[in-house]
């Protein structure tokens, strides 16, 4: 079977290595050792001047929220995954959604303005599958209206843009070090801040409103992640270069023998160094991704539909029509894409493909 990702496994001698440091030390939870020593590490390794990790994704941006949406309407993207919705509303704040560029899969900033209204907090922008939303413009429009940017950068972890980490951009960003992610930590996060009185409130925040022991500073949850999560993160980051290595193999192989002439995949947008986190084709509509897709079952190949349905479309949002976004989710495939990915894995599938649209 070849599943549309796996997660990299480091050597198990590795994980255990660093699992035998938490019983000497006897610490667990509460940023021991290990978490401490993985932030430094990501955060030379990302060169950003801030970071916190978290136990998921989508802490942050929940964080995030509570603290400069203030409940209020926040622009937000339709084609993600649907934690990006759900973080929203799970705030007691109201999405609005914005259409999609149907090239570079992100918000369309020339959309958005028209969307602002007294109400408006926040935009929520995902850089989608680690491709930049239009980071200039979002930043113009933001600062004239005064409203915070969160970006939703699950997919981001390496990227760049401008020769800046791609994290370094906006009033709050995040990233997501789940199983399935190019970096993991098991399951895990981060968030991102250049603001060092925000970062205290994020970092807080996170802790249960924390400032010390016995002291606290506001109201907060449990995002902390577990030395144990740390330990994970530690085994998989020596082998960054060969896991980034592999995946633009594969990336390489797929653009240069899909049929693009019925086909079309995501542009990156220029200045941007990419990370090959999600390898999307796009179809010329449903029945004919739905054609391949029961084609490459039959080989026991299973890409995944990412994203689907379009977040507008869900039965607990207020339906608004973004018809970009819509066509693209119900037409769009993610194809396998992960370390050990064989040539002739590779050939099987893009065969299928090619074979499958030429009919």
């Amino acid at each position: 079977m070849i599943p549309v990702t796996k997660t990299f496994f480091p050597p198990i001698e590795a994980y255990q290595r660093e699992v035998e440091r938490i019983w000497v030390n006897q610490w667990i939870t509460n940023r021991g050792e290990l978490v401490l020593e993985l932030e430094e590490k990501l955060k030379n390794y990302l060169q950003v001047p801030a970071i916190l990790i978290t136990n998921n994704g989508t802490v942050p941006l929940q964080i995030a929220l509570q603290l400069l949406a203030q409940k209020g309407e926040v622009i937000t993207t339709p084609f993600s995954y649907v934690a990006t919705t759900a973080s929203i509303l799970w705030q007691n704040c109201t999405p609005v959604f914005v259409d999609i560029h149907p090239d570079y899969l992100t918000i369309d900033e020339t959309l958005i303005e028209a969307a602002i209204t007294p109400k408006t907090t926040a935009i929520l922008a995902t850089h989608v599958f680690g491709n930049p939303c239009a980071i200039e413009v979002i930043e113009t429009i933001a600062q004239k209206h005064q409203l915070a940017v969160i970006y939703d950068a699950a997919h981001c972890f390496g990227v760049t843009y401008k020769g800046k980490s791609i994290f370094q951009y906006g009033t709050v960003s995040s990233c997501s070090f789940h199983a399935t992610k190019l970096f993991h930590t098991g399951e895990g996060g981060a968030l991102f801040c250049a603001d060092e009185s925000l970062m205290h409130q994020l970092y807080y925040s996170h802790n249960f409103g924390h400032n010390g022991p016995l002291d606290f500073h506001g109201l907060g949850i449990n995002g902390k992640i577990s030395e144990l999560q740390a330990a994970m993160g530690l085994a998989v980051f020596p082998h960054l270069v060969h896991i980034l290595a592999e995946r633009k193999k594969a990336v390489a192989f797929y653009q240069t023998q899909l049929n693009f002439t019925q086909l079309k995949t995501i542009t990156i947008r220029a200045n941007t160094e990419w990370n090959y986190s999600y390898y999307p084709v796009i179809f010329q509509d449903e029945q004919q991704l739905e054609q391949v897709q029961q084609a490459l079952a039959l080989l026991e190949v299973f890409p995944r539909r990412y994203f689907y349905p379009s977040l507008n479309t869900l039965d607990f949002v207020e339906n608004s029509s973004c018809p970009v976004s819509e066509q693209i989710a119900s037409s769009i495939l993610c194809l396998p894409l992960y370390v050990g990915l064989t040539a002739a894995e590779l050939t099987q599938i893009v065969d299928c493909i090619n074979q499958t649209i030429s009919k």
